[in-house]
């Protein structure tokens, strides 16, 4: 019998970036240090301002990004080092799950005449598109 693929790519490891769910520091990215038990484990964001805590999976959503050779246990300079070595926050923040984030952030802060000039912004180009559809 051949070992059939797993169809799941990203798993609950030491080392792996995850993005916190809930809690004061929702939103932001840490990385899986220890691991508790089933339920929970130890995360650390240094570069972040997550501090290290006992963190549910439930609350945690794991990014396709892992710090490779992280030590189990390993203390904030070490993670701190690894994740400025790798670029770990820069590449999140390019990601388009992080873009994505951003940009519903930024839409459920506009004040209603932000959301009025952006209603304007949109009929202006939907004419535009219309024009230049008619033309073609």
């Amino acid at each position: 019998m051949s070992a059939q693929e797993s169809n799941f790519k990203r798993f609950v490891e030491v080392g792996r970036v995850v993005l916190l769910q809930s809690g004061p520091s929702a939103g932001k990215v840490a990385v899986i240090v220890e691991i508790i038990d089933h339920n929970r484990a130890i995360i650390d964001g240094p570069l972040t301002s997550v501090p290290r805590q006992a963190f549910s999976y439930r609350h945690l959503s794991l990014t396709p990004f892992r710090l490779t050779k992280l030590p189990r246990g390993a203390g904030s300079g070490c993670i701190r080092r690894q994740l400025e070595k790798e670029g770990i926050v820069a590449k999140w923040e390019k990601s388009s799950w992080a873009k994505k984030r951003a940009a519903i952030e930024k839409r459920r802060s506009l004040n209603d005449f932000q959301r009025f000039e952006v209603m304007l912004a949109k009929k202006a180009r939907r004419d535009a598109v219309r024009k230049a559809v008619a033309k073609a």
